[in-house]
């Protein structure tokens, strides 16, 4: 009995992180495709950061609503989880943003005047010249690391134990929001290799030539964030 538990315990999680990484996807993503000439930088911003707080408090309590691979490694590292959680929580996160991209893609494949994701795109992440505002590899790559460094330190920081109870997923949304204001020019924020994946998938090209920037700069400021809880340097001394 106790092995299905554990079973039936990490499939729960699993599902929870996949529909939560679907979520993130369309809500943020979404915006972009449907609504970018309306609402904007900051109604993009404010669509990423509402998906993390409707989340958080929707399946927080199932699976801590990680929703990233980064922030699944941040907890790794910092002792939070076991490797093999790691290990069916990416899995669950990819394939829930790849579920997420096809539900965009399958929605805006019924504009009636024709919507090509090639050429138009789905709010996939990117760099250099004629993606946003022209920022170059080194920029992108600076900016990806340090503001999920940045993110990966308030959701440790938020969700410790000692922290308040019920603002953490408050703290983490504003938190992807004001990212998002300040970084959607550079690359249109991804701090999320999942939420990087979906979209590159479908639109390909040069999305998908740069998509290992998103996977590897966003680890790296996991890592470093992880690593300073770890070693208990961003926790309280007794």
């Amino acid at each position: 009995m106790r092995v299905i538990n554990i079973r039936e315990g990490i499939m729960n999680k699993a599902l929870a992180e996949f529909i939560g990484t679907f979520v993130l996807v369309v809500f943020g993503c979404g915006a972009v495709v449907f609504s970018s000439d309306v609402v904007g930088v900051l109604g993009i911003a404010i669509a990423f950061g509402l998906a993390i707080v409707a989340m958080a408090y929707g399946i927080g309590s199932v699976s801590g609503c990680h929703i990233n691979p980064a922030v699944s490694l941040g907890a790794l590292i910092a002792g939070r989880m076991t490797p093999r959680d790691f290990g069916i929580y990416v899995i669950a996160q990819c394939l829930g943003a790849i579920a997420g991209a096809a539900f965009l893609v399958a929605v805006v494949s019924g504009k009636l005047g024709g919507y090509d994701v090639a050429v138009e795109g789905l709010g996939q992440n990117g760099w250099g010249e004629g993606y946003g505002g022209g920022y170059g590899m080194a920029a992108a790559f600076l900016f990806e690391v340090v503001a999920t460094f940045i993110f990966l330190v308030v959701i440790l920081g938020s969700t410790h134990a000692s922290s308040p109870v019920g603002f953490a997923g408050l703290a983490i949304g504003l938190t992807l929001a004001a990212i998002h204001i300040i970084g959607i020019p550079v690359t249109g924020v991804s701090v999320n290799p999942a939420r990087s994946l979906g979209p590159a998938l479908f639109v390909g090209g040069q999305a998908l030539a740069q998509l290992w920037l998103f996977i590897v700069a966003p680890l790296i400021g996991a890592a470093l964030a992880g690593g300073l809880y770890r070693f208990g340097w961003l926790q309280s001394k007794p």
